[in-house]
């Protein structure tokens, strides 16, 4: 009885000192998600703005540019993954890489070839497990990203977009993350970037608004080849944003969650520790009265 007693206040203890650790990081990733929330609302109307402006550019011209027209045939496709540098965050890489490999059977029964660009030591390291090819990847900067690895990210699959898909290039562009949508729930959410869908129009024109044709100066191609990278630097630096602050709401819960288990595991073993004190004692305290009894009837 007495080891049995040590081996629960020993599962006790420990559990104890996983409780401790999984608290305080539980409220790291609280007072960060806080921050990386404000980052995504400051970053929103940026990006609002340069979506407007593409879209009002190439709706009112007619210039055709490879920013919004559809290829004949498209023959490959590049999905940039969004995922995380740590784990201790529930479902969250497990989430977006399934929805990414869903996105990878839907392209491929297209016909299209499909070309990886990751983000995050977790998706990194579950195409190298499985000894799947990417073209680039990055690490260590998803849990603050910074502007520069947005730029980075687009200089690299805008690379890839202007080549030809014989060359090695890509046809379209589609971005995985996971979408914040409150402290519970992040979903896995698929975004073609590439070319863009036009429909960022005014809400209140009806289905017979004509609209007027802009003169630009300098022209309309010009302004869009202009307006490229750094359309694609402030969507690529909005999902970063979006990802991180998805990441720091799971691992939020999953600490929580992880905190409540060991509670019930700390009350749990302190009802086992005390009923083998209990069974101890009552031991003790037979064997006592057996001794009693024995001096007694000896003599």
């Amino acid at each position: 009885m007495g080891a049995q007693l040590r081996v629960y206040r020993q599962k006790i203890k420990t559990a104890q000192t996983t409780k401790k650790i999984t608290r305080a990081m539980e409220l790291i990733s609280a007072s960060r998600i806080q921050k990386a929330l404000g980052r995504v609302k400051a970053s929103t109307p940026y990006a609002h703005a340069i979506g407007r402006a593409v879209a009002a550019v190439a709706t009112h011209s007619n210039v055709d540019h490879v920013l919004t027209t559809e290829p004949e045939t498209v023959k490959r496709a590049a999905v940039v993954i969004f995922a995380s540098d740590r784990g201790l965050a529930g479902a969250f890489n497990s989430q977006v890489l399934r929805e990414a490999d869903r996105l990878s059977e839907l392209l491929r029964s297209e016909g299209k070839e499909v070309a990886y660009f990751l983000v995050g030591r977790k998706a990194t390291g579950y195409f190298t497990f499985r000894r799947r090819a990417s073209e680039r990847s990055w690490t260590g900067s998803t849990d603050n990203p910074e502007y520069e690895l947005a730029k980075e990210i687009s200089d690299a699959v805008l690379e890839a977009f202007l080549r030809d898909a014989e060359d090695g290039g890509v046809d379209e562009i589609h971005l995985v993350f996971n979408r914040f949508v409150s402290m519970i729930t992040q979903s896995p959410e698929v975004r073609r970037l590439l070319p863009i869908r036009l429909v960022d129009e005014e809400p209140d024109a009806g289905p017979a608004t004509v609209y007027p044709l802009y003169e630009f100066e300098p022209d309309a191609e010009t302004v869009l080849d202009a307006l490229l990278p750094v359309y694609l630097e402030s969507r690529i630096y909005a999902t970063l944003l979006e990802s991180a602050a998805a990441k720091h709401a799971a691992t939020q819960k999953a600490m929580k969650s992880a905190s409540d288990n060991a509670d019930k595991l700390i009350l749990d073993y302190q009802r086992l520790a005390n009923n083998a004190r209990q069974s101890e004692i009552t031991q003790q305290i037979a064997e006592i009265v057996g001794g009693a009894d024995a001096l007694s009837s000896s003599k």
